[in-house]
């Protein structure tokens, strides 16, 4: 598909990964629906990102009303939706047992499930449900894209990430069964399954952290950049036989144990 004046959604889009998605999204031409919690941030990316082109929701990616609103809201204000990218996650580390041999709460790893599993399960369902609904978009029929967020975790989770890596993982599973269940409708599905990426999270560690997370990484040896992320992300929607599949965006990093 060509971007230029389709409108995408990202959530999870006022940082990290869905910022940089969103920018080369409008730098592509694309009308951008931000779905994500932080009203402030989210005021500022419609300002950068510019207001005749740009729409902030909060969202909840959990709620099944909250998501559906922001979806209405999108369709009302830009027409139809070709294009929906799952960035909203969360990545805490606990180990299944602590020092002094207590299970790790049960509501923690429930948390992590809902948010970057069920969360991006949710969007795209609703999304896809909008999408099925809409014109075909291209002469083959093709009437949008999800892009979901895995991560290298969801294949070698580290210690202390049982959560993470279950959610991630999950993600994995869900991408070709998805795209089976969607493909008579003309719409894609992929996911990109990310290294160590240099989000402002990350790149606020002190040096010796950012090394020691690159230092696996074969090359380029270093951190991955967000705007590499968003690159896979255009390149997705633009090659409409690229469906069904997760590609890691890892620089052949394999993830030790710790």
């Amino acid at each position: 598909m060509t971007l230029n004046n389709l409108t995408a959604i990202v959530t999870g889009g006022c940082s990290g990964l869905g910022h940089a998605t969103a920018i080369a999204l409008r730098d592509a031409g694309a009308n951008v629906s931000l779905f994500d919690l932080n009203e402030e941030l989210g005021a500022q990316r419609v300002e950068e990102l510019g207001n005749n082109n740009t729409l902030f929701t909060k969202v909840d990616v959990r709620d099944e009303a909250s998501v559906q609103a922001a979806i209405d809201a999108t369709t009302e204000r830009f027409g139809a939706i070709s294009l929906v990218v799952n960035c909203a996650g969360v990545a805490p580390a606990k180990r299944l047992l602590d020092k002094e041999g207590n299970p790790a709460p049960l509501g923690d790893f429930q948390k992590t499930i809902d948010i970057n599993l069920v969360g991006s399960f949710n969007v795209s369902r609703l999304v896809a449900a909008t999408m099925a609904k809409q014109s075909p978009i291209s002469e083959e029929g093709e009437r949008g894209l999800i892009v979901n967020t895995a991560s290298v975790a969801g294949y070698e989770g580290q210690i202390g990430q049982t959560a993470y890596a279950a959610s991630k993982g999950g993600i994995i599973g869900l991408t070709l069964p998805m795209a089976r269940d969607l493909a008579p409708l003309g719409i894609r599905v992929n996911t990109i399954a990310p290294g160590v990426m240099g989000t402002p999270m990350l790149l606020a560690m002190p040096e010796k952290v950012q090394d020691a997370l690159s230092a696996n990484v074969q090359f380029p040896k270093r951190l991955g950049l967000p705007e590499e992320f968003a690159k896979l992300v255009i390149h997705m929607a633009n090659n409409s036989y690229l469906n069904g599949e997760t590609i890691r965006l890892d620089g052949g990093l394999r993830m030790p144990p710790k």
